[in-house]
Parts: C-alpha cells; sequence; structure tokens
C-alpha cells in the first residue's frame, strides 16, 4: 500500500499519531463533532455551549491589561444591539491586520465557540474566527474534531481524509444480511457517516457512540481482537512443549504435610492446570484470586507435577521482598520432601549469586526468585 501524499515534515507528524499509509487515515475516526451547519443569533445564543455566530466587527484593540491581548468587539449581523467580545490571549499581527479589514470593509465573521460571562461582558476566548468575504452556505455535516499532535491543525486532517476517503476501497467482509438483522450498517457507510455526519443524525448518540455506525466500528473491533486471540492460540497450539504427566506422588506428599485442607476452586483449579500441563503444547493460563486465597499452594502442586516429571522449575515473584517471602514459604514445604530450593535474587553479593547459581545449575530443583532468574 502507498503512503500518503503529504510533504515530508507533514508525512513526520503523521507518524506519531501511526497514520502512515491512506487506509490508517479512513480509520482514524473522530473525538467529537462541533455543530457548523447552523447559526445561531447572538440574542438567543446559550452560554457554555459551543456555538456558531456571523457578526460585525465593530472595534479591535491590542489591550495590556492584565497581559497583552487583542480585544474584538462584534455584533451580531443581524442585530446589531447585541454586541459580544471576542478575546485573543496569544495573536499575530496578521490576525490584528484581518480584523481590522474585516471591520474596515463591513465583512462578516463567522465565529464558533462558547460563550462565558468576562470582564466587559459576554465573551468568547479564542473563538475559531473566519472572515467571510462572499456569501458562503453552511456545512451540510457536523464538523469532526480528530485525535491530533503538535503541528498537525484539524483543517489538514480533514482534506487527507476527504482524499483518502475516495481512494480506499472499505471492502466489506460481514454478510449484509446479518448485518441488517442486528441492526448494523455496511462498513463503508458506517466509517462514511462518522467522518461526515448528516445534522440530523442526534451528536448525543455520536458522542455516547450508541449510534448504529460507531456500534458496527465496535463490533468489527471486538471481532478482529477475537479472531486475532484464536489464531494466537492455535499458533501456541502448533509449538511443541515437554509433556509432564501427572503421577502426583510429590504433589500427594505435600498435600498430607499441609496443616490444612485444599478448597474445592483450588483443586478444581489444580487439576485444570495438571491437565494442561500433560498436554504436548504450551499452557497459556491466569490464575486470579484475592491476597490469601491459596494462589501460592496452587502453584506448588503444580511445580510438583514438573519436579517429578524430571524438570527444573523457576518460580518468579516481582519484588525482592515477595520472592524472599515465598521462598521461606516453599522451602518450609518442599525441603522436608527432599526437594532442593534456592533463592536468586539481586540483592545477593558477587559470591552469593556465584554459589546460588552453581547450585541452580546442579542440584537445585526448585529456583525462586526475582526477574534477576531471567
Amino acid at each position: 500500500m502507498d503512503e500518503i501524499d503529504a510533504p515530508p515534515a507533514l508525512r513526520s507528524r503523521l507518524r506519531k499519531l501511526s497514520l502512515e499509509r491512506p487506509d490508517d487515515l479512513v480509520l482514524h475516526l473522530p473525538l467529537r463533532y462541533e455543530d457548523e451547519t447552523r447559526v445561531i443569533a447572538l440574542a438567543d445564543a446559550p452560554a457554555g455551549v459551543p456555538l456558531q455566530l456571523e457578526v460585525l466587527v465593530v472595534d479591535v484593540a491590542v489591550r495590556f491589561a492584565p497581559r497583552r491581548q487583542l480585544v474584538v468587539q462584534v455584533c451580531d449581523a443581524g442585530d446589531q444591539n447585541a454586541v459580544l467580545i471576542l478575546r485573543f490571549l496569544n495573536f499575530y499581527g496578521s490576525q490584528q491586520r484581518a480584523l481590522e479589514a474585516a471591520r474596515d470593509d463591513h465583512f462578516r465573521l463567522r465565529v464558533f465557540g462558547e460563550i462565558r460571562d468576562g470582564f466587559l461582558g459576554p465573551e468568547m476566548v479564542h473563538p475559531r474566527c473566519r472572515v467571510l468575504t462572499a456569501d458562503e452556505t453552511l456545512p451540510r455535516s457536523l464538523t469532526p474534531v480528530y485525535p491530533t499532535t503538535a503541528g498537525l491543525p484539524q483543517s489538514a486532517l480533514r482534506k487527507l481524509i476527504a482524499r483518502a476517503l475516495k481512494t480506499v476501497d472499505l471492502a466489506e467482509f460481514l454478510d449484509l444480511e446479518w448485518c441488517n438483522k442486528h441492526s448494523l450498517p455496511p462498513f463503508a457507510t458506517a466509517v462514511a457517516l462518522l467522518h461526515s455526519p448528516p445534522p440530523e443524525v442526534s451528536p448525543m448518540a455520536l458522542q455516547t457512540r450508541s449510534h448504529p455506525a460507531w456500534r458496527r466500528i465496535k463490533f468489527d473491533e471486538l471481532l478482529v481482537q477475537q479472531l486475532s486471540l484464536r489464531r494466537a492460540y492455535l499458533a501456541r497450539r502448533r509449538k511443541g512443549a515437554p509433556l509432564l504427566p501427572a503421577a502426583g506422588q510429590l504433589a500427594e506428599r505435600l498435600r498430607a504435610a499441609l496443616p490444612f485442607a485444599l478448597t474445592g476452586a483450588q483443586q478444581r483449579v489444580v487439576a485444570e492446570i495438571a491437565a494442561d500441563l500433560a498436554q504436548p503444547y504450551p499452557m497459556q493460563r491466569l490464575l486470579q484470586g484475592d491476597v490469601g486465597c491459596g494462589k501460592t499452594i496452587v502453584a506448588a502442586l503444580a511445580v510438583c507435577q514438573a519436579i517429578e516429571a524430571g524438570y527444573q522449575t523457576a518460580f518468579m515473584a516481582p519484588t525482592e521482598i515477595l520472592a524472599e517471602q515465598h521462598y521461606l514459604k516453599l522451602r518450609a514445604w518442599f525441603e522436608p520432601l527432599g526437594v532442593a530450593v534456592v533463592c536468586l535474587s539481586g540483592r545477593l553479593g558477587a559470591g552469593g549469586r556465584r554459589e546460588v547459581q552453581r547450585r541452580a545449575a546442579s542440584t537445585a530443583q526448585l529456583v525462586v526468585g526475582t526477574h534477576a532468574l531471567i
């Protein structure tokens, strides 16, 4: 697949978002949307809500209290008694000159932002602002706002994505009858709508991602994840692993020496792990449980199975303290049964480490430690 057709500097910024091909752009979906499909009268505009106005510039001034800022007084293009302040804390000289020219030539401004109460009355701080030099129609779809990075403006992203949508073939891989049955739109339809939703689409459904187009995307993501997990599962099955038959003599001696009996859940998990270890492919299993529920004894019984099959076992803990605690407990369980246990940790001095490594390479059947084991 070809790279994105863009200057090198722009491609470098796109790569920060993992956007390297036109396909990546098509699947770079919006975070949220802004409604630029309508203009609100300033007198009716609520505070604290993103909205769009058409205004005339009344005055442009640079003020220095409490800091340097550009203050622009505007009035509603249809009601000059309705006044608003546009305030820019960071601005360029070219921006100031453009607003002064709009004032002198009586051009309209289209501004987008949130109105709030300010020291000089209702104001917008750093609104998106554009001079209208002719009668311009309003957009026919909601304006997407994409995840971006420094130096990559929304306008550039929108142009690149719009161009990619015209060239990338969004093939359908699900049965359309099945999709209709479950109220899922075709994939190409869903992607196109999310990039350019018509104004009649519920903004809340888009924002909460409950719209059918979002549901289709979420279904596809979940399906791809499950297929990937299945492929990984089959790949593991194709790998060989030594058979560790569950003879059970060492495990039975350990159970008999314990001052407690295994719970029903522990017995079930021990049996499942034992069955997995006896298979000719690697086991991949996560044992979950609260602190103190008995995960260590379950692991110790798996250790018994490996040792009985003639293999050495590593028992790794995330911290030095936990490794020491496990070592003391496992040594108390296993040494009376004739199993040699050693502990390898980063705190050992050079001499102690060499001795533990020597025993691990010769007589130790169970080696406990942190990532130092690796």
